[in-house]
């Protein structure tokens, strides 16, 4: 076995080569996976496909949250059906399980990024085999490189999106395509005379149909997977299967008897026929999906989520973005992003798109020189008939063709389609490139590299008409080194802008989840941020729970009083709460996060004690005790003031809240504020205000639930959110501790700006929070 390698790599050392550079490239797209995102891209659609995958891991195509709130554990792009008098609700991600189903490899096998890495390798892999196909094995080698160093791919394919991987089906199809469209002539050829018509047409038909299903299963996946994708990729190799029909039935003599067709004309029927079936299957396999999961064959689910979010022109929607999608609008989003591909997003920029353009060329010339060879022997029956009977099946020209016309299919396709106007809006396709436009770096990789080989060849074969064969390489060598540095520069500043800004974002990442690396959770309940409303994995979708709800941790949505009581009462953890001070920008900028484990405190009332620092220069101050239902206004006297700070001992009962030892100014009666039925929302505010009007409040927002009249003995719930007490025990009142406290300027109340995050947040001097309850005895 040994011997019979070393031969293999004697004989065919491109092959040695093809699978150095197809394992680079897996590698470098594994290291870009691990390292450029270790907390995934801001395309938070990665976080659905995860979701999804792990939900394929435990069989599940649904996730049901059962008593837990839907809306705080939603998924981003996930689906709800259900819920009303039966309180059932199921969940569904609005992308075909295909993409997951692949992630879920890397899972399987220990590491999530191995998927990506796998799928990079393999499309770099049909890349070789279609150069080879269509021009030569050389030009396949220098294909990969072409392929591996465009920015698009390199980014788009280190994510969990499902662009890389449609495309790795859609080159399976093409390449199977190829196989079994010489398959045909390969076992065929013989047939048509007396010799080896056994022999060698059986051997012609099975390979011409296993290659022929295995391109039509490819195609298939890849229709499961992305169907308007698979469908123009398809669009040139269904041309040339129709072309090719076409005319072998009229070779035929337009001929309906199948049975007095020559059999190479008859293997293209069969060839169709072979891909056509499993194509078609999984059309059904696609539709039998649709109705397990929307309950109707014909709506996707991505319809479902978003029913105007599809192709074609018009009012396009999506969750709140709406806008007219003309014929006008399509073409100038059409013409910007072309020429942001070509210019920026493939190997080496513009040079790399001038190299295409020089292969797409020299594939023309060819072309030009055979059709000039068949007008000279057409003059010869004899020679028509072995021009129109290829010992090699599909000729390379017409794999060059077909391939070539992927390019046109993709983008005109594509501007059926508003999603591209939605990426350059929101800056995602800034970030990993036009990425619905991915299937078109197959044909420019390789006619990149085409380019490249017509010039090296054409520059040596001009050289050696006016010098020796060596010294024509010498100096094809020499100018070679000479524009390495021209095109290494294209291609720095065709890749650094795009790493740049990726790194950027990533280290700001890895600031905002730097409390959830310091910690392991067990049987715990995380209540996240909603800078992006009630989604979850959106933005955060490195924090993703188990698909069962029964893993270490579970993360949910912080949300109103009411629903964060339900969400701990359902899910009985020990609660943490992530959040951060600062705005969310998209990871643009960082942010100072902070995790703070919770309590729930329950008994007949709970006393707090808070002691803030009085900011400087700061002149007076004033507290305020806020719920929905009135507030209470107080005097700061001096005995609350000591070593410059205010402290505020306040109560919080079943029926109202109120502070102790600060003298009551106006509001409700006695200071005694009523809380909302069943509890709500308590707030302390203590504001400072400066000689010149300049002002720092300090806001604790508290989580209450309330049952007036209750009987229940007292305690600190340490882990989960439900009082422990016998059968006819209800807590007088529940309160979430500590409280989300902000410490604002300028303004009583701020958003995330404000967030106290402990001592070492950027704050006004003199700025500082201790806080403490108990249940009162």
């Amino acid at each position: 076995m040994p011997s019979r390698v070393h031969s293999g790599a004697r004989e065919h050392p491109e092959r040695v080569v093809a699978a150095a550079l197809v394992l680079g490239v897996g590698a470098l797209i594994y290291v870009l996976a691990a390292d450029l995102f270790p907390y995934h891209s801001v395309n938070d659609d990665e976080g659905v496909y995860l979701y999804q995958a792990a939900m394929l891991l435990e069989g599940r195509l649904f996730l049901r949250p059962g008593a837990i709130p839907w809306e705080a554990v939603r998924p981003w792009f996930f689906v709800v059906e259900g819920g009303g008098e039966s309180g059932a609700v199921r969940m569904y991600g609005k992308y075909s399980p295909v993409a997951p189903a692949m992630f879920a490899v890397g899972r399987a096998l220990g590491d999530w990024n191995l998927a990506p890495a796998l799928i990079a390798a393999g499309i770099a892999a049909g890349v070789y085999a279609l150069g080879a196909a269509a021009f030569d094995r050389r030009v396949g080698l220098l294909a990969v490189p072409a392929l591996a160093s465009a920015p698009l791919f390199l980014l788009t394919s280190a994510t969990f999106l499902s662009y890389a991987p449609t495309t790795l089906l859609n080159v399976a199809f093409a390449v199977a395509y190829v196989r079994a469209a010489r398959a045909s002539d390969d076992g065929e050829r013989e047939s048509d005379g007396e010799r080896g018509r056994r022999s060698e047409g059986s051997s012609g038909r099975a390979s011409r149909v296993r290659w022929g299903v295995a391109a039509g299963v490819a195609i298939g996946a890849a229709f499961f997977s992305r169907p308007y994708t698979a469908v123009l990729f398809a669009l040139p190799f269904i041309g040339h299967t129709l072309v090719s029909l076409g005319v072998s039935w009229r070779r035929s003599g337009w001929d309906l008897r199948l049975r007095d067709w020559r059999p190479r004309h008859r293997g293209v029927l069969v060839r169709s026929l072979a891909i056509a079936v499993p194509g078609a299957a999984f059309v059904g396999v696609t539709l039998a999906y649709n109705a397990v999961v929307t309950g109707d064959p014909l709506v996707f689910p991505y319809a479902a989520f978003a029913p105007n979010d599809g192709i074609g022109f018009g009012t396009r929607e999506i969750l709140n973005y709406e806008r007219a999608y003309t014929p006008a609008l399509a073409a100038e989003v059409t013409t910007e992003v072309t020429e942001y591909f070509f210019t920026e997003w493939v190997a080496a920029g513009r040079i790399g798109a001038a190299l295409a353009v020089v292969g797409a060329v020299a594939a023309g010339w060819r072309e030009r020189r055979r059709f000039r060879e068949w007008r000279f022997r057409r003059r010869r029956r004899r020679a028509e008939r072995r021009w129109f009977a290829p010992a090699a099946g599909m000729r390379d020209g017409e794999v060059a063709a077909v391939v070539l016309a992927v390019v046109p299919s993709v983008f005109l396709g594509e501007a059926y389609f508003w999603g591209t106007h939605n990426g350059l809006r929101n800056g995602l396709i800034d970030l990993l490139g036009p990425f619905y436009h991915f299937d078109a770096l197959v044909p420019v990789a390789i006619f990149t590299a085409a380019g490249v080989a017509f010039l090296v060849r054409g520059a040596g074969s001009l050289l050696r008409g006016v010098t020796t064969r060596r010294r024509a390489r010498l100096v094809v060598l020499v100018a070679l080194v000479a524009s390495a540095p021209v095109v290494a520069s294209a291609q720095m500043a065709a890749v650094e802008g795009p790493l740049a800004a990726n790194e950027r974002r990533t280290e700001s990442l890895a600031a905002t989840y730097e409390p959830f690396e310091e910690r392991d959770f067990e049987d715990a309940l995380v209540f996240t941020p909603d800078p992006y409303g009630d989604w979850q994995a959106h933005p955060f979708q490195y924090l993703r729970y188990d698909p069962g709800y029964d893993g270490d941790v579970v993360y949910a949505t912080d949300g109103a009083p009411d629903r964060d009581l339900a969400v701990l009462a359902a899910t009985n953890r020990t609660p943490y709460r992530f959040t951060y001070r600062g705005a969310w920008t998209g990871a643009v900028t960082p942010v100072n996060p902070t995790v703070q484990r919770l309590r729930v405190l329950d008994g007949e009332s709970v006393s707090a004690r808070t002691s803030v620092g009085v900011p400087a220069e700061a002149a007076s101050a004033s507290v305020r005790i806020e719920t929905p239902e009135g507030y209470a206004r107080y005097a700061v006297p001096d005995s609350a003031r000591t070593n410059g700070t205010v402290s505020v001992e306040w109560t919080i009962g079943p029926e109202t809240a109120g502070a102790e030892n600060l003298r009551f100014e106006g509001g409700e009666s006695d200071g005694a504020v009523p809380l909302a039925a069943g509890g709500g929302e308590v707030d302390l505010v203590v504001t400072f205000v400066g000689v010149g009007g300049a002002s720092v409040t300090y806001r604790q927002e508290v989580t209450v639930d309330a049952t007036p009249g209750g009987d229940a003995a007292a305690g600190d719930v340490e882990a989960g959110g439900v009082a422990t007490g016998g059968a006819d025990a209800s807590a007088d009142v529940r309160v979430v501790w500590p409280p989300e406290t902000r410490v604002c300027r300028l303004t009583t109340e701020c958003g995330t700006e404000g967030t106290w995050v402990g001592p070492d947040g950027d704050y006004v001097d003199g700025v500082s929070v201790e806080t403490d309850a108990r249940v009162a005895a």
